[in-house]
């Protein structure tokens, strides 16, 4: 920023929140610079020449009568080649680049380009000169890494009939490579992060965003374009299933936002995925992913602001023609954000001291989901899955009662599933998903009876949970075998299929065609043992059968894809069910 540009004074410093005067050319979600470290900062009130600041970093030492200098341009992120593979903060600052300059500690005040501008990309145009340039259309293409091709697109503000477009060759984020319409373009482009970029029209949801988890996928799944919440108290696994979906997940692109979370799990989050291998490709995961880290100990109005850019980062790639999923770990910190920024701004609390615009918040990020049509005509999306933490797990709390009004699938994660070691911990029970009606078509055609066998599944649960208030008074033995069947059959459900070990190597991901062989494995034995105790079998015919163990560890013997292994046990499993049948008849 310039000197010259348009500057105000301070008068007033509360925390992250500072008033400044002589404000009267500055514009809402304007950018400015603070004091005499140069702070960045976004101006969130305008009033005649007064303007209130919220501040992205620690404001100590900041007194009244220093500058505030404006940049008249919006709080937006950088977007362009070298995106993939970096680690940011709340507001893009790359944090391995920083580290090589400042240190563990960031400088307050430190400014750094979100990617290496000096960096050359082999760039491939795929227009010519004369070539009208629409809002959206693809210049030319760059490898950014070996699994993703990015498509360097105009920006939706640009456009007209191409005067110049640059050969194939190396170019860097100085070079213009195309002049259309009076515009000159380059590599790079900024976007407001508080803007969703525009699109031609949202597409109906029909797939399902696959990610290896057999609870998620077949009882409680999200589309691709859908937006999911992950509640749960201390301890339940919130992170450790936004992980599992982020490295097995079927989206192109991976977006992970550690907002206001713990520094050892962000630092746990670092050291992992580096290392992570992208089970697809065989090549590192972070080829497809951006990590942003904004820990609890960070200021927290970039807290406030992380999710924004994540979700921008998203939409970005979504304008590809690419499928992206958005990690946001976790949610609640951000609403405390916002609730610690309201009080400072005092402004009247709503719920638990929350600002009444809380809802409107949580909708405006869920809903930048969706699947669409891009202003290329491609087909993209962006899933947004966030963790919520509510104290004391008390889902009745304000943040996850709010957002359960803007998302359709909601996986519950359950205290004493995990205290039982119980993975993923969700709850069969307390969780759902909206999704079903849209997505059963196409796991139709994996398995005709899909939807029919989950919904045996899920009764036989249903009723477990209510047989086991009436074995706790009575005991189990002074039930009719037919209950204690159903007891049986839900222990095998539960431990056979929907536990998971994400240590195994056969078991930490599960293909739609396993789960629905499973699926269907275990909804013959419960359907077949039903009938049989109904004819007067006794139960302990049925827990006698030799195969049962091996339907418990079916999950981590039976490979992806090993049909001879999968036919094997299903034979075995029907001619001992046989074998019991012809023994009661006689």
């Amino acid at each position: 920023m310039s000197d010259e540009q348009h500057k105000g004074i301070i008068t007033r410093v509360n925390g992250p929140i500072v008033q400044a005067t002589q404000m009267e050319l500055a514009g809402m979600h304007e950018v400015v610079e603070v004091g005499e470290m140069r702070l960045l900062g976004e101006v969130i009130k305008v009033r005649g020449e007064a303007a209130t600041i919220q501040v992205y970093e620690n404001t100590s030492g900041l007194k009244p009568g220093e500058a505030v200098y404006c940049s008249g341009r919006p709080l937006s992120v950088l977007l362009g080649p070298g995106l993939l593979g970096t680690i940011y903060d709340g507001i893009q600052r790359p944090l391995d680049r920083i580290a090589k300059d400042c240190g563990p500690m960031i400088r307050r005040g430190e400014k750094a380009s979100a990617v290496d501008l000096d960096k050359k990309w082999h760039f491939k145009p795929v227009v010519k000169e004369g070539d009208t340039l629409a809002s959206g259309m693809p210049i030319g293409e760059v490898q950014e890494t070996e699994s993703v091709l990015h498509r360097i697109m105009c920006p939706p503000d640009a456009g007209g009939k191409v005067t110049f477009i640059a050969a194939e060759g190396d170019y860097d984020g100085k070079d213009v490579i195309c002049k259309a319409g009076g515009h000159d373009l380059g590599l790079y482009q900024y976007w407001p992060v508080r803007v969703g970029r525009p699109v031609n029209r949202r597409l109906p949801l029909y797939e399902p965003l696959l990610s290896g988890l057999r609870v998620i996928d077949t009882f409680f799944p999200i589309a691709k374009g859908g937006a999911a919440a992950v509640p749960g108290g201390f301890g339940t696994g919130k992170t450790m299933t936004q992980q599992a979906i982020a490295k097995w997940c079927d989206a192109k692109i991976i977006v992970y936002i550690g907002c206001g979370e713990r520094g050892n799990e962000m630092t746990e989050v670092l050291r992992e995925f580096p290392e992570l291998q992208d089970p697809r490709s065989g090549r590192s995961l972070m080829e497809r992913t951006i990590l942003i880290a904004n820990t609890s100990n960070m200021p927290v109005a970039a807290r406030e602001v992380s999710i924004y850019t994540g979700i921008t980062l998203a939409e970005y790639y979504r304008d590809m023609g690419y499928d992206v999923a958005v990690m946001a770990d976790s949610t609640s910190r951000w609403a405390e954000a916002l609730r610690e920024l309201s009080g400072r701004l005092e402004e009247m609390p709503a719920d638990e001291g929350f600002p009444a615009y809380l809802p409107a918040k949580l909708a405006g990020f869920y809903e930048r989901a969706g699947k669409v049509e891009t202003l290329e005509g491609r087909s993209g999306s962006v899933s947004v899955i966030g963790a919520v933490s509510p104290p004391g797990g008390d889902f009745s709390e304000p943040v996850t009662q709010h957002t359960s009004r803007f998302i359709r699938c909601f996986w519950a994660l359950d205290r004493d599933l995990a205290n039982a070691r119980h993975y993923p911990a969700i709850s069969w029970l307390n969780s759902y998903s909206e999704y079903l009606e849209e997505i059963s078509p196409w796991w139709k055609d994996k398995n005709h009876d899909w939807k029919d066998n989950r919904a045996l599944l899920m009764e036989i649960l249903r009723e477990e949970s209510s047989l086991q208030h009436i074995a706790k008074l009575v005991g189990p033995d002074a039930l009719p075998d037919s209950q204690r069947l159903t007891l049986l059959l839900a222990e095998y459900i539960k431990n056979a299929f929907l536990q998971q070990n994400s240590f195994d190597k056969v078991d930490m991901y599960c293909s739609p065609e396993k789960q629905c062989w499973m699926m269907k494995l275990l909804v013959q034995f419960a359907q077949r043992s039903r009938e049989l105790v109904a004819k007067g079998a006794s139960l302990s015919d049925v827990n006698g059968m030799s195969t049962l163990p091996r339907i418990l560890r079916m999950k981590s013997e039976m490979p992806n894809g090993d049909e001879a292994k999968m036919a094997a046990l299903e034979q075995s499993v029907n001619s001992e069910l046989d074998e019991i049948e012809r023994r009661f008849l006689k």
